[in-house]
């Protein structure tokens, strides 16, 4: 039978808890949030989290900024997705605010820009058979989707569509 880690000695429930952090951490980074909530929902109490979580940050196991910093890269990367969409995936993983905002100022403006007009290509190429105006709404809500601010999202599309042929209608 599994005992609770408020019936273990101080010294036990360190390491108890040291071990899941140290096995949360072998599957993926985490951010500290994320495996404060793990050592909660695991029983923990706050002062052993705290304690493991900040020897873990000191020898550079736990590192919220390198996590941003990769995790801003990925997204763009890999799903396109602009700053206030990963800013918030990172406040939602407990990213510190100051740590979330260096890390989206890396995407500047011409970046973004490109990159929401790289999607709409893509996008707009199999939108063939689509009326200019069902495009429009399938273009502007896949950028809006991944966080693109609106102004953007609507010159992006524009530029996008200013060549648009319209499907023939068959008679």
């Amino acid at each position: 039978m599994r005992r609770s880690p408020a019936d273990l000695p101080p010294a036990a429930r360190y390491e108890a808890a040291r071990e899941v952090v140290l096995k949360s951490l072998t599957a993926c980074a985490r951010t500290r949030g994320q495996l404060a909530a793990t050592l909660a929902r695991k029983g923990f109490d706050e002062a052993t989290a705290t304690a493991v979580l900040d020897r873990l940050t000191e020898v550079g196991l736990i590192d919220d900024a390198a996590y941003a910093e990769l995790l801003v890269r990925t997204r763009v990367a890999e799903r396109g997705l602009a700053p206030a969409a990963i800013a918030s995936e990172l406040a939602r993983k407990g990213v510190a605010s100051s740590i979330v905002q260096a890390a989206v100022a890396q995407i500047d403006a011409d970046q973004q820009r490109q990159m929401a007009s790289q999607l709409a290509v893509k996008r707009a190429r199999s939108l063939t058979n689509c009326t200019r105006q069902v495009a429009w709404r399938r273009l502007t809500s896949m950028l809006a989707r991944k966080g693109y601010p609106a102004q953007l999202v609507s010159e992006v599309v524009t530029q996008v569509l200013a060549d648009w042929a319209e499907p023939e209608e068959e008679q």
